[in-house]
């Protein structure tokens, strides 16, 4: 009985664990950023990227927010749009430009995720596409990012 109760115990430690998702320290999303490609794409430093991760999702892979205007859902690291970028077979109209399930943008390897915000900056509006960027990113020194990850 008590090897019953330890399992159904880790069993539902390990069930919110999944739940919460990773949320990636500074440097560890500086670090991942870069491995995937995004230092310097399409002229976006780096800290750039690093700060509209901090600034949509506070670097967690879980991350929702629910917009009741237009009945979108932001997913993920980014905070990427069901109204045009992923679809979530909720959001009327979705126009799914990075085809791909919003589920996706949810998981801890955020390698779809960063796929899909490649496809999203080269959008005309590119970065500025993200309102978090623009308020907490744009104009500002964003050394802070990155300094003292070993890059």
């Amino acid at each position: 009985m008590k090897s019953l109760l330890t399992l159904l115990t880790l069993g539902l430690l390990l069930l919110s664990i999944t739940v919460q998702g990773r949320t990636y320290s500074r440097c560890a999303m500086a670090k991942t950023l870069k491995r995937f490609g995004l230092d310097g794409f399409h002229g976006i430093s780096l800290a750039d990227w690093v700060c509209l991760a901090k600034s949509e999702s506070n670097f967690n892979t879980k991350a929702t927010r629910f917009h009741h205007e237009d009945q979108s859902t932001n997913y993920g690291i980014f905070q990427i749009s069901s109204r045009y970028w992923c679809n979530d077979h909720k959001t009327p109209g979705s126009m799914n430009f990075c085809r791909i399930l919003c589920k996706d943008l949810l998981k801890d390897n955020i390698w779809k995720a960063v796929t899909c915000a490649k496809r999203i900056v080269k959008d005309p509006l590119g970065i500025t596409t993200w309102e978090g960027w623009r308020t907490n990113c744009e104009n500002k020194d964003l050394d802070q990012y990155i300094q003292g990850c070993g890059l």
